[in-house]
């Protein structure tokens, strides 16, 4: 567990760039075309330490599924963006995500799975985002955990809003959702076909007016 990944340009306000202007959600690859102006060697140490040593950690013991969590301006819902643009999103990972996703929303009622960004179009995903990266290099579960800057609009609370007592709560679910995928995470069989219906994958979409 990584409590801050941004702890410098967190002290500095920053939203998403560390003390050095790097959007460390963009510093898990080479990002740009090779031999072109934009591009440039990622994770490095001069731009995104923060990224460089987690990666090398992860690299060491492996990973079987991963969350990144993130705070999101404009969706006013907690959702899960998924790696369904990644060249090795299939039956495995979408059986994954639906089942974690339907585990999360049983055991918290401010967690939903119709509403998120609007998902990557196969094999276009950008592999220098976190948990693309991350679904690519360990063909495991990743997903972004997006939390709303004000109100959560599947449980609204128009004096309080979502506030820290509600994300403690929803971090303290994610535990249930984990454990329910857990003996499947590296499961070889094909055990999507024995999931109840209840826990398909949803294809969600960022419209809710």
């Amino acid at each position: 567990i990584v409590p801050s990944m941004n702890p410098d340009g967190a002290a500095r306000g920053h939203l998403r760039t560390n003390a050095c202007g790097a959007n460390l959600n963009r510093e898990w690859a080479p990002t740009g075309e090779k031999g072109s102006d934009d591009y440039y060697e990622a994770p490095s140490l001069e731009r995104s330490p923060e990224v460089y040593h987690v990666l090398k950690k992860m690299d060491e013991t492996g990973v079987d599924a991963f969350l990144d969590v993130h705070g999101d301006e404009a969706l006013p819902f907690n959702f899960l963006a998924g790696s369904e643009g990644c060249t090795n999103w299939g039956p495995r990972l979408k059986a994954l995500h639906g089942a974690f996703l339907a585990s999360y929303e049983r055991a918290n009622s401010d967690m939903q799975r119709k509403i998120s960004y609007e998902p990557d179009e196969p094999n276009h995903a950008l592999t220098n985002i976190c948990s693309n990266q991350i679904a690519l290099r360990f063909d495991c579960f990743s997903a972004t955990l997006e939390q709303p800057f004000k109100d959560c609009l599947t449980n609204p609370d128009p004096t309080k809003g979502w506030n820290p007592a509600r994300a403690s709560m929803l971090g303290k679910s994610v535990i249930d959702a984990l454990a329910y995928i857990h003996p499947y995470l590296r499961d070889e069989s094909e055990f999507w076909t024995a999931l109840p219906s209840e826990d398909k994958y949803v294809r969600p979409t960022n419209k809710y007016n």
